[in-house]
């Protein structure tokens, strides 16, 4: 099964010749709990094809227990995209539909030697001082739910205290209905700030450094 068409798949080579360095898709899985590992493998496999540059590694999350914990993976299918400098940032769940674009995104930054922010807003990520982890609940059919992911994933690559994943709420339902997901993108922060709808870059900051007071 292939997931992308001939003009895709060119369009994804195109881009990919142009990171500025080389990435990682780190990909955990589980055999028997997870009906989405299987096609998410397929489709990662066929992702790293198109480039030298972009390096997959696929990991049993049950059996390569250490390496999920290294890697603070919680959930399957997970993918931890690792640029050049060490920083990641999530996938949980197929980045199909919209957010295929995320994941395109999120190889992209995650190779730039700095992200694309505002000045105020490296300045106030850069004083951060404690942990803050950013979860951003998406559907492949959100078209807004891109720009909230690729946000905070640069926010995550901008911060070594930061951390941004995505969650796609229909592969995962019972997470959906802890966080209380109604509509997407619904974004929570550090568990008790909770955002719905895509957010600008300042409002995203401000939940940051609330949830970091």
């Amino acid at each position: 099964m292939t997931f992308m068409d001939t003009q895709t798949a060119e369009e994804v080579k195109k881009r990919f010749s142009e990171l500025a360095g080389e990435v990682k898709i780190i990909f955990f899985k589980e055999a028997l709990l997870c009906q989405t590992c299987g096609p998410a493998e397929d489709f990662y496999k066929e992702l790293a094809s198109l480039s030298e540059k972009v390096k997959l590694e696929t990991y049993n999350k049950v059996t390569d227990t250490e390496k999920a914990a290294a890697y603070g993976v919680t959930l399957t299918p997970g993918a931890v995209i690792e640029g050049p400098a060490g920083k990641r940032v999530f996938f949980y769940g197929i980045p199909a539909g919209y957010e295929f674009v995320s994941l395109l995104e999120a190889l992209k930054n995650s190779a730039a030697p700095s992200q694309d922010l505002q000045p105020e807003t490296l300045a106030a990520l850069g004083g951060v001082g404690k942990p803050v982890n950013i979860k951003v609940f998406v559907t492949p059919t959100c078209p807004y739910c891109p720009a909230a992911v690729v946000l905070a994933h640069k926010f995550a690559l901008a911060s070594p205290q930061i951390t941004a994943e995505m969650v796609e709420a229909s592969e995962f339902p019972a997470l959906a209905e802890k966080y209380g997901v109604s509509g997407v993108p619904q974004i929570v922060v550090n568990e008790k700030i909770s955002l719905v709808g895509a957010q600008p870059e300042s409002a995203m900051l401000a939940a940051v450094l609330q949830a970091a007071a």
